[in-house]
């Protein structure tokens, strides 16, 4: 039986120069000329790989989050839920101005610009989103147990609106926001949080 031949590029690379022109263009405006020419392989070689330019773009979607967010998962090892949220924040107003990368989130900027042709993509990116404002949730919810938070705090709200903070600094960032303009977005955030009640 013969073999199939062998992938001439390492996949990381190839998913990495994949991610910079989908967060540029987003999804639907990436086109498979530009993303086979940013990764360096013709257009049977990326169907042979990915299957077609979805497939590419759920792969990219995972290394995405796994690679580029590490900094939720250091937010997230805070000891205290305040800490966390100030970490999630201003960790997030660093990430989106990073010159390494272009400005806002990805997950923001491709729900954004997804049409209805493309609702797979579109519900494939809110999911994305949630499943971080689960995690912010589930962490409100043990605080509250644990007393750091007020007995009458909503922490699915709180959360959603840490969420809704995160995504409009996205969108600040995609319009020219500075680093400095966003840490001052994260520390007015963190005014808002709640003082547990007296004893």
């Amino acid at each position: 039986m013969a073999l199939g031949r062998p992938r001439t590029f390492d996949m990381d690379e190839a998913l990495d120069r994949a991610l910079q022109v989908f967060w540029r263009r987003g999804y639907e405006g990436a086109s498979i000329a530009e993303l086979t020419q940013a990764i360096g392989i013709a257009p049977p070689s990326l169907y042979a790989a990915f299957g077609n330019k979805e497939g590419l773009f759920r792969k990219v979607l995972e290394r995405y989050v796994a690679v580029r967010t590490k900094f939720w998962d250091e937010a997230l090892a805070a000891p205290t839920a305040r800490e966390m949220i100030s970490r999630l924040l201003h960790g997030t107003a660093d990430f989106m101005t990073d010159a390494c990368n272009p400005p806002g989130c990805l997950l923001v900027r491709g729900t954004v610009a997804c049409s209805d042709m493309a609702q797979d993509i579109h519900q494939e990116l809110i999911s994305k989103r949630r499943e971080g404002e689960r995690m912010v949730c589930e962490r409100l919810l043990a605080a509250k147990a644990a007393g750091e938070l007020p007995a009458d705090l909503d922490p699915k709200g709180f959360a959603c609106f840490i969420a809704t903070v995160l995504e409009g600094m996205s969108v600040h960032a995609a319009g020219g926001a500075t680093r400095d303009d966003l840490h001052a977005v994260a520390a007015m955030a963190m005014r808002a949080w709640p003082a547990p009640a007296a004893g």
